[in-house]
């Protein structure tokens, strides 16, 4: 049975065109947002006051959402910040400095850690754990931080995400809308897995490479002495032999968080918790160290700069995101039952909407699958439309005959490389934070490689339906 696609549909749908066009003219996209989110309220409500409140309570839910990505964010940050303005964060990249001397070997081997332990944690634990070491021997080595947070973020966010091959999450959501058993899926998302990242990750390093060649990237003194603390005054307050011990302790910190997550099946949320409180820890021994009886006072201002930075990062962000959970489960929420009755939600709506608009064939179905994974993932989730993608898939399967399990798993990839996220910036903002860059660039930088991997993935997929 078809959603009645009404006009709020229509008004999101012109929204996302008008805000994704401010993005590739580098323009903001702040005012467009709140002018998005006015217009659905005002739409949905019939009541101008509402429209107005809900500004506010929009932003406050796109807060809560993202808080607790804020707050990881934030606890890292003010642990790198201690690190490098005692002189441990040099002692502890030394090793890694030797293994990546150039900026291709920083750009594969941090995207590969990055594949590897998202694999086992999911990626915003692993941003937490790998930036924090890594990006700083990866900026001496040459490589930009916009490049660090590329391959974290294309890695991580992207392809181990996307296959999701050990925790199974995904594969499990869309296996059950399909009617498929969890392994038929994943063992039809193998080539697609490999195919959209292989395409993707080169096409984004061509593209780096290139723009480093032009000088339109590069790594300046200022950006590595901001990750490595050569300007601060507090370098002298351990002694070699403490810098020494410390920078042994935190990676066995470290290594045993993920022991523990190992050990008791701490995934997603719960392995972030684990490593932020395992960040915290750190910084407050390192202030008592490092500052005696001002470390109190010390721990305080490092958490609170980072705090600073945290806002300050999803500041530009939280607009866009709350013009966007509209069209997900954050419509209730904020305006009320004002859908058509039967509604999944603007963006699931759509995706239905769009199924029952295009004639099925081979090509047509793996081209279409890949839209409505796409759109599905605008709401930043990746998660939240990957059961539509299965149940679409099978609707098209029994049409054509065949399919099932490759138009599942072709969704599913398409929806988390959209939503999981590599363009959506709010999504992406872990790596972009961690590296300090702009979210907005880095979702632009991303745009052309994920959409040449995902044009290659959908043709994939059509010899293999």
């Amino acid at each position: 049975m078809a959603i009645e696609i009404t006009l709020i549909h229509w008004i999101y749908v012109l929204f996302i065109v008008l805000i994704i066009g401010f993005m590739v003219m580098k323009k903001d996209t702040t005012l467009v947002s709140i002018a998005g989110i006015v217009s659905i309220a005002l739409l949905a409500t019939g009541n101008l006051s509402s429209s107005i409140s809900s500004i506010f309570n929009s932003f406050a839910y796109a807060i809560t959402e993202l808080l607790p990505t804020i707050l990881v964010i934030s606890i890292i940050v003010a642990m790198s910040k201690i690190l490098s303005s005692t002189g441990v964060n040099d002692t502890m990249i030394s090793p890694f400095a030797k293994l990546i001397r150039s900026p291709g070997q920083a750009y594969w081997i941090i995207g590969t850690l990055m594949m590897v332990m998202s694999w086992f944690f999911w990626p915003s634990p692993a941003v937490a754990l790998i930036g924090a070491v890594l990006l700083p021997v990866a900026l001496r080595a040459g490589l930009p931080a916009l490049g660090v947070a590329m391959a974290m973020n294309l890695f991580g966010h992207g392809i181990a995400l996307s296959g999701d091959y050990i925790i199974q999450a995904a594969p499990k959501l869309t296996a059950d809308a399909a009617g498929l058993q969890v392994t038929q899926v994943i063992e039809a998302s193998i080539p697609l897995v490999i195919t959209m990242g292989l395409v993707t990750t080169i096409t984004a390093f061509v593209m780096l490479r290139k723009d480093m060649k032009k000088g339109v990237l590069t790594v300046t003194s200022s950006s590595v002495d901001v990750h490595t603390g050569k300007e601060s005054q507090d370098r002298e307050l351990l002694t070699s032999f403490q810098k020494r011990l410390f920078a042994i302790l935190i990676p066995i910190a470290f290594l045993l968080d993920v022991a523990a997550m190992i050990v008791f099946n701490l995934q997603g949320g719960d392995a972030t918790a684990l490593v932020g409180g395992t960040s915290i820890v750190i910084l407050a021994l390192l202030a008592l160290t490092a500052h005696k009886s001002k470390g109190f006072e010390k721990s305080t201002a490092f958490l609170i700069e980072g705090f600073q930075f945290g806002f300050k990062v999803f500041g530009p962000v939280i607009p866009i995101a709350a013009f966007f959970y509209l069209g997900d489960s954050g419509f209730v929420k904020i305006l009320g039952d004002f859908l058509p009755k039967g509604s999944h939600g603007i963006v699931n709506d759509l995706g239905v909407a769009l199924a029952h608009a295009v004639p099925l064939n081979a090509g047509i179905a793996a081209v279409t699958l890949t839209g409505i994974g796409a759109i599905t993932g605008l709401d930043g989730s990746g998660f939240s439309g990957i059961s539509l993608a299965g149940s679409v898939a099978n609707l098209f399967s029994h049409a054509i005959g065949s399919g099932l399990a490759t138009l599942t798993a072709l969704g599913q990839t398409a929806a988390i490389w959209v939503g999981g996220g590599t363009i959506i910036p709010w999504a992406l903002i872990p790596a972009a934070a961690i590296c300090n860059v702009d979210p907005f660039e880095l979702a632009r930088r991303n745009l052309i490689p994920v959409l040449i991997g995902l044009a290659a993935t959908t043709i994939v997929a059509m010899f293999l339906i």
